[in-house]
């Protein structure tokens, strides 16, 4: 049976997190880096109690949306230099410290003389050999979990592996391509190609409001730094959190030097710091967020319909199957949170609907369901799973949505994980659809004369990743 010509687009959507709280399990500093937590420290966090990935009776899976961030990288060049006047900060105050003939019992040894284990590095934020494993491993469980799916032969022109232009993002393409296609032929070339548009409008946008973001975050800053100083009797301030970041937790295994300074308790606000800036950037905090993923919405109901209407489901006397084209959009940092304006909070589901900003997620040691380290950590997916149940009286195609490999349930579908497909474009995807990108992002393109062959899902790629530059990325986000 010849392969059919639908490709299909790796799609973020929205989704419901189970809370999590620290004081619920061993406290691991791993599992509370927000965005930089590596997938395999959160993957299965808070998940004891959740859905079970099955196929339900009488159905099969016929059409996947996949959409995967990159995986666990090393710290970008400016993150580098930060880590650097780090240790040039540190190496003062003890000589100060030193000099006014202060006592320095307090201060823990390995801090006399740290430096960054990164010093002297020239290349930075590319893919680790971690963040290979992570994507590679991603595709060999992908492949097992729907085997129907992946029968062909790797070739390019059959299963499209698409990437923005990051190394990291590219790297990860091709880690996961190799473990969903191992023994199955080779990449070779032209394994991947890259996303290109020349979209930034969201970057002005962006840095409008960090001042205001900064502001929320000083208090906690200038709290835990005050402790600090008294703790350890040396002269941190807040441009020494500014610089501190948890990258030999994430990268190294290392929790007990940087990460060690600081209580479990400082940490989860440091975390929240962290959180409340993504949730407000990228996340429920400002409407105009919801309206980023409607390319995004939009492209996804579009490939599952056009993969309907155009034949490309195959009836077959007493079965019923399908082979698809398969793609892997490998994207850079903030993908996974604009997923969350399709699939809603329980509580919140009428303003998510009407794309009302949501009240900020509590400070700790207050409940919440935003974590940076659930949404979108390193190697963190969405994969959308269209089911044909031809034998269902009362639809005959259903969605099932998974957020790092576990079924979620969708509050806009009654809180059920298995949606009718005409449920689910008309509950959850119809209250988004009437923004249109083009009209919300009327920047102009820095180089008009280039046209690139482009769709609305394209652009919003570049749009979403083309942030952070590793000259250009926050502090945190840099880690």
């Amino acid at each position: 049976m010849k392969p059919s010509t639908a490709a299909i687009p790796f799609v973020l959507f929205w989704f419901s997190i189970l809370l999590h709280s620290i004081a619920d399990q061993a406290f691991d500093v791993r599992q509370h880096l927000s965005t930089v937590t590596r997938y395999g420290a959160v993957k299965d966090v808070g998940n004891s109690s959740s859905l079970q990935f099955s196929i339900h009776e009488g159905c099969t899976p016929i059409h996947l949306n996949l959409v995967a961030r990159h995986g666990t990288r090393s710290p970008t060049k400016k993150r580098m230099r930060e880590l650097n006047l780090l240790a040039s900060h540190l190496e003062e105050l003890i000589r100060d410290a030193k000099e006014q003939k202060l006592s320095l019992q307090k201060v823990p040894t390995w801090l006399q003389g740290w430096k960054s284990p990164w010093r002297g590095k020239l290349k930075g934020g590319e893919l680790i050999s971690k963040g290979e494993d992570e994507l590679y491993d991603l595709g060999i469980r992908i492949r097992k979990r729907f085997p129907d799916l992946f029968k062909e032969e790797y070739h390019p022109d059959v299963y499209p592996i698409k990437a923005t232009q990051v190394p990291r993002a590219s790297a990860s393409a091709v880690a996961f391509g190799m473990g969903l296609f191992s023994e199955k032929g080779s990449l070779g070339p032209g394994h991947h190609q890259l996303l290109q548009s020349a979209v930034k409008a969201v970057q002005a946008f962006r840095k409008s409001q960090e001042p205001a973001v900064y502001k929320l975050k000083e208090p906690i800053l200038d709290e835990i730094t005050a402790t600090l100083v008294s703790r350890y009797e040396l002269n941190f301030t807040r441009q020494t959190l500014l610089l501190y970041g948890f990258s030999e937790a994430s990268l190294l295994d290392i929790t007990d030097q940087a990460c060690g300074l600081f209580s479990p308790s400082e940490v989860a606000l440091l975390e929240w710091t962290d959180d409340l800036e993504m949730f407000i950037l990228k996340g429920y905090g400002k409407s105009i967020n919801y309206r980023m993923g409607v390319p995004l919405l939009k492209d996804v109901v579009h490939s599952m319909e056009q993969a309907l209407r155009h034949k490309k489901v195959i009836h077959v006397i007493k079965g019923f199957y399908e082979r698809q084209d398969y793609g892997l959009h490998m994207q850079r940092r903030w993908f996974l949170s604009h997923v969350y304006l399709v699939f809603s909070l329980n509580d919140q589901n009428l303003k998510i609907q009407r794309e009302q900003p949501l009240e900020l997620p509590p400070r700790p040691p207050h409940s919440r369901n935003w974590w940076g380290s659930m949404v979108a950590p390193f190697a963190g997916n969405n994969l959308l799973v269209l089911h044909s149940c031809p034998a269902n009286p009362s639809s005959k195609y259903f969605i099932q949505v998974l957020h790092n490999e576990r079924p979620i349930t969708m509050p806009g579908c009654n809180n059920s994980d298995f949606c009718p497909f005409e449920e689910f474009k008309e509950m959850i995807v119809a209250p988004h659809l009437k923004h249109d990108y083009n009209t919300i992002c009327t920047k102009k393109l820095e180089q008009p004369e280039q046209k690139f062959e482009t769709s609305k899902l394209l652009l919003l790629f570049h749009w979403l990743f083309s942030l952070g530059r590793d000259e250009t990325e926050s502090t945190k986000a840099d880690l």
